[in-house]
């Protein structure tokens, strides 16, 4: 980015320059690259190849990935793409910033509700507590924690999909693969999820308080204050508790919140910040699975979307914690190093029922019953150490990122069978009363899992030419899982991930970029003969332009983009693993998915925010078959909001829709193989919100007003399940 164009930004913004900052240092290291010879200062004596910019300090809304405060649907900064902190335009791969302002304009109260609203993502529904998320044809299982890369098993879900964004500033999606900065994975996107920091040297208040359809009550409150006199120690709370049932029948669900950190200024370039959060999710009525799609004659069904296949006793508990520390520098050449400890812990406890086959149409008889009892958890210690800056070579300016990560993750998931389990009978009078089992005491080990990865990495962005930048770099991984009970085993992969980039500046406002990654990713699926599949390996290819407006409060991305696998993990329909309960599956080769990206995020004018995404794919594999054919090809996401003027400017009004194309399965039913299908559908939800006073606000969500009967989940073990009916939320915010 030219530095006149920076300039003109922050004079357009009402920016004021005051005295230097480390922070100022690296914005002008950052956008200054073109202007390097003209505004280069003497290096100092006995410096060697230390190139001094022209000090600045920007004040007000200077370029920072933050997003709470900013009243806007896109950032002006971001680090998720490679760890360095660049404009979106500069991340040569599809991002989008779900920020602060959008999470609380839709009302969204689990990463559930974050995702089914980003583009490119959908949203699958295994049960009431656990759901799956895709993109570009595949399973998403990279996620992150402030930068610290995570995985789970969806089947062993622990809260995962039911985290609250409350305590997160922003969530950060980049898709495509993401190797660089996550290592073994699926390319289909990484999930970064930032927390809110203890920023504030004043004492600031929020609270709210909700009620909404199905009795959902839910209440909150975000509390910051300096600790010390003058401000150097801060300390920040947020709290949240909710109550609610369900349009299914005896569901219900409590969910306890909190989270804790601080922040201190050891000295005016060292930042030291810990935190804690804890969530419990308390179900009851959970289901295992859906309702079966036929009738024992073959004949399709159509029940109420109030049915629910769980008992009143079951229960999918969770209990999600964590821990930080994290440690900042700056040091004085505008260089930073980063290191942030963190450890995770994931329990679940689950009381559950799962019905299985298909009725007759006229007694109802012919389900079959199978409760279970799962407990365990899944715990994850992680250090993650960088340094990043600028250096000088051949008279330009260049960045550098260099980091080391280590983590290691232990499962531990336990089964207790039932005795003498109950018949279901007519389930045409199905109400949940089913009989809780006494449970065998002697517990079975389900999954021992031991993951260990450890990654180098590095990344230089070349400032080739006033236009022109290169980003060349790699990580090497060094995975190995270790599998107990009866079927142990253990098995280790090293590999190196190359990462290329090249960004060019067509304008002030345009700039065109590719990029390239490998993918690797070993795999613990089984096929129907026992044999584990090989990892997953292939290549990632994006290409696209990228556009800023409004001096950056609009932004703009068009991309192409085409993933080439091998070893791509299939359901093998009708197959188990042998001995086993387990889904079998096949290795799929010369796997392609190939697709667009569109998306358009900001303030078209003051007031009026929109995020809007347009995004399709295919996917064959080497004989020409589709692959994902569960997944929608085709996603249209699009939110706006708009605060009146005049005499209305109190109002807020917005609206939005998220449609998908159809999705199917193949699936074998009572008569043989037949195509499940859900046919494309819209979702229209509207907002509005009235600013009483400076402190004081009521607003109001509604969704899915139309009232759309659409499946959430089609065709996953020959069942499916109903997605929301209309529902309206209102909230009261109060801010101190």
């Amino acid at each position: 980015m030219h530095l006149s164009r920076f300039n003109a930004r922050l004079a357009g913004q009402g920016l004021v320059f005051l005295h230097p900052t480390p922070l100022c240092y690296a914005l002008s290291a950052l956008l200054a690259f073109s202007t390097l010879p003209t505004q280069a200062q003497q290096a100092t004596p006995g410096s060697v190849g230390v190139t001094m910019l022209p000090p600045i300090r920007t004040a007000g809304h200077a370029a920072t990935a933050t997003t709470e405060g900013s009243d806007t649907y896109t950032t002006t900064a971001t680090q998720a793409g490679m760890g360095l902190m660049l404009l979106p335009r500069d991340t040569p791969q599809s991002l989008t910033v779900i920020t602060r302002q959008r999470i609380e304009d839709q009302h969204m109260t689990s990463l559930t509700d974050v995702m089914a609203s980003s583009p490119g993502i959908s949203a699958q529904n295994y049960d009431t507590e656990r759901y799956t998320f895709m993109s570009r044809g595949f399973s998403i299982d990279n996620y992150q924690y402030d930068g610290i890369p995570t995985a789970f098993v969806a089947g062993y879900s622990a809260g995962e999909s039911s985290i609250d964004p409350i305590i997160y500033d922003r969530v950060e999606v980049v898709r495509g693969a993401t190797g660089l900065l996550t290592g073994a994975g699926n390319p289909a996107a990484s999930i970064n999820l930032i927390r809110k920091r203890a920023d504030s040297k004043a004492l600031k208040a929020q609270f709210s308080t909700s009620a909404g359809t199905w009795e959902n009550y839910r209440g909150t409150a975000d509390i910051s204050s300096p600790l010390s006199s003058e401000g150097a120690v801060r300390g920040r709370i947020v709290a949240a508790y909710q109550q609610r049932h369900s349009f299914l029948n005896y569901y219900s669900n409590t969910k306890r919140l909190f989270f804790g950190t601080l922040q201190a200024d050891i000295s005016h370039n060292t930042t030291l910040r810990l935190g804690y959060n804890d969530q419990q999710n308390i179900p009851r009525g959970s289901t295992w699975g859906g309702f079966p799609l036929w009738y024992a004659d073959g004949g399709r069904t159509d029940w109420s979307r109030s049915l629910s296949t769980a008992a009143r006793w079951s229960s999918w508990g969770t209990h999600t914690r964590g821990a930080f520390a994290g440690l900042e520098h700056r040091f004085a050449n505008d260089w930073r190093l980063d290191a942030l400890l963190s450890y995770s812990k994931h329990e679940m406890d689950a009381h559950l029922l799962y019905l299985s086959g298909q009725p007759d149409r006229h007694t109802g008889l012919g389900m079959n019953a199978s409760p279970a009892y799962y407990f365990g958890d899944r715990i994850q210690k992680s250090v993650d150490v960088k340094a990043s800056g600028p250096f000088v070579l051949f008279g330009r300016e260049h960045e550098l990122i260099m980091g080391l990560s280590r983590s290691k993750q232990t499962s531990d998931f336990q089964y207790r069978s039932p005795i003498d389990p109950a018949p279901v009978g007519n389930f045409f009078a199905w109400d949940g009363s089913y009989p809780e089992p006494a449970w065998n005491p002697a517990p079975t080990s389900t999954l021992y899992q031991r993951i260990y990865q450890n990654g180098t990495y590095a990344a230089v962005r070349f400032s080739l030419a006033e236009p022109l930048k290169l980003i060349i770099g790699g990580r090497y991984s060094q995975w190995k899982n270790e599998i107990g009970g009866r079927d142990a085993r253990s098995f280790s992969q090293n590999a190196f991930t190359p990462y290329v980039g090249l960004l060019y500046d067509l304008n002030d406002n345009l700039t065109a970029y590719a990029s390239y990654t490998s993918i690797f990713k070993p795999q613990d699926l089984q096929d129907r003969s026992g044999g584990w599949l090989a990892p997953l390996e292939g290549h990632s290819y994006e290409a696209g332009i990228k556009g800023e407006y409004l001096e950056g409060r609009l932004n703009a991305s068009a991309a192409v983009f085409q993933i080439n696998q091998n070893n791509v993990g299939q359901m093998d329909e009708g197959h188990r693993v042998p001995g086993t309960t387990k889904q079998a599956y096949f290795a799929a080769q010369g796997t392609r998915s190939r697709g667009y990206d569109l998306e358009l995020k900001g303030q078209l004018a003051h007031g009026w925010n929109i995020a809007a995404g347009l995004t399709h794919w295919t996917g064959r594999d080497q004989h020409g078959d589709a692959i994902q054919t569960g997944q929608p090809r085709t996603l249209l996401r699009l939110f706006t909001t708009y605060r009146l003027s005049g005499a209305w400017h109190r109002l807020t009004v917005g609206g939005g829709v998220n449609w998908q194309s159809e999705s199917y399965m193949i699936v074998s039913g009572p008569r043989g193989k037949e195509k499940v299908a859900q046919p494309a559908y819209a979702l229209v939800e509207l907002m509005s919100r009235y600013q009483f006073n400076r402190q004081l606000s009521l607003q109001v969500n509604a969704k899915n007003i139309f009232n759309k009967k659409y499946y959430d989940q089609i065709g996953f073990f020959k069942q499916g399940s109903w997605g929301a009916p209309p529902n309206i939320m209102a909230t009261a915010s109060y801010k101190y």
